[in-house]
């Protein structure tokens, strides 16, 4: 099995280049798809869900080309309708943007229900209604989602969303673009990712309006244009080394980030002592002697992310008293707790809170990533830890960091990665070709 040694007791140092945004490029990558042209990609991250999208486009008829390893081509104008790879789409949980872009493009979609990481119950109901919204029959069974435009071509519509939901914006969008008229998503999220997908849209020819905030204009346009765009800086990736310089006690200058995204993730980190300076596009963190407990609750954007939740349960371990995480986003987010137990941690959990008895040293063990997030909170644990540990599934972790044990090794962890010989190095590589 594949695992991550990990060495505790280090201390972070230096400078870390954040990557492209994992939830902007898989959303941004299934709605190439509706392009006529050739999109000019900057900044994908490259990681293994990236890659994934990437060969699934390129099996519908694609031609994908890299121009480097964070700067690829995409060529979708002689794709043509067929159904989508079982084995790849059931592998990652944005694998329902293909619902959006098939139907936007071609006017039917066959796609499997999200796989990717399972911590709580995530259903597509808000997805199937935005698109019956717009005209598609829609219907789930045995797995796989149907659908069909009834005309042949989705129709703009007034979709109100009845719960927040990233996925099910972002999905509409992708469908609505390319809609005869006007569509208006009302609840919308407003997650930085959601307005880096619609100003991806514009760049080729899409008519987006009001992303960002809980109204969401789109007006349909004949065809998208090719054209260039640049991904955003990962806000989760980001916040996951600030975490990890906090503490490992560390001072990690994180460069390539949009101080504003962040601004959830640093409250929180200031009221545990952590020092945060901000410049431009760079925040500098210094850990402090000693962690301070707080309370915190996820809650959809601009509030605190539940990405970040499982980083931050790590850190409150370490924290002077009894700290409270309330998750306000999914139902069973804290199966990471148990593996936390295993190394010393001392954590309650009912329902959706988590209670924290902070300020007790944790040992190396070895534990599991029980999902992506999760993984990284481990990674934290085992640094933090004495002794060694051992994290196994690592390819949950491999989903959405890029680089993670090199650019940590770089700021002085002592991480080193096992492949089973048995595993195909092509599973693993994000080859450029």
């Amino acid at each position: 099995m594949d695992q991550y040694i990990i060495r505790g007791g280090a201390t972070l140092h230096g400078e870390v280049e954040i990557s492209g945004a994992k939830n902007a490029a898989v959303a941004i990558i299934p709605a190439a798809l509706l392009v006529k042209g050739v999109c000019r990609i900057e900044n994908i991250p490259q990681i293994s869900d990236t890659d994934t999208l990437l060969t699934i486009l390129t099996q519908l008829g694609a031609r994908v080309s890299y121009l480097s390893k964070s700067t690829i081509e995409i060529d979708c104008t002689d794709t043509r309708y067929q159904d989508a790879p079982y084995d790849l789409m059931r592998k990652i949980r944005a694998s329902y943007y293909l619902i959006g872009s098939m139907l936007g493009r071609f006017g039917s979609a066959k796609t499997t229900m999200p796989g990717g990481c399972n911590f709580g119950v995530r259903p597509i109901d808000q997805h199937i209604k935005g698109m019956r919204a717009l005209g598609a029959e829609i219907s789930v069974k045995n797995g796989f989602v149907y659908a069909d435009a009834i005309d042949g071509r989705l129709h703009g519509a007034r979709v109100y969303l009845d719960k927040v939901s990233v996925g099910a914006t972002m999905n509409i969008m992708i469908a609505a673009v390319l809609a005869e008229g006007r569509t208006i998503i009302e609840n919308a999220a407003r997650e930085p990712h959601i307005v880096d997908l619609a100003n991806f849209l514009n760049s080729m020819g899409a008519d987006v309006r009001g992303a960002g905030t809980d109204t969401i204009k789109i007006n349909g346009v004949e065809e998208l244009h090719g054209g260039t765009y640049t991904i955003i800086p990962d806000q989760i990736e980001a916040g996951t080394y600030m975490v990890a310089a906090a503490a490992t006690g560390g001072e990690v200058l994180i460069k390539n980030i949009i101080p504003k995204h962040m601004e959830g993730i640093s409250a929180k980190l200031r009221e545990t002592g952590t020092v945060i300076e901000e410049f431009e596009e760079a925040l500098l963190v210094k850990g402090p002697t000693s962690l301070r407990r707080i309370n915190l609750k996820t809650m959809p954007y601009p509030g605190f992310p539940t990405d970040m939740q499982p980083q931050f349960g790590v850190l409150l371990c370490l924290a002077n008293g009894t700290s409270v995480i309330t998750e306000g986003i999914y139902d069973n987010r804290f199966k990471y707790v148990n593996e936390l137990r295993k190394m010393g941690a001392e954590i309650q959990v009912d329902g959706r809170v988590a209670v924290i008895d902070g300020g007790r040293r944790l040992t190396g063990a070895p534990v599991h990533a029980c999902d992506l997030r999760a993984g990284a909170a481990m990674v934290i644990a085992g640094m933090v830890a004495s002794g060694v540990t051992e994290i196994d599934d690592i390819h949950f972790i491999e989903r959405g960091y890029e680089r993670f044990v090199e650019k940590l090794n770089a700021l002085g962890a002592d991480i080193q990665v096992h492949y089973d010989e048995e595993e195909s190095a092509s599973a693993r590589a994000f080859s450029i070709s």
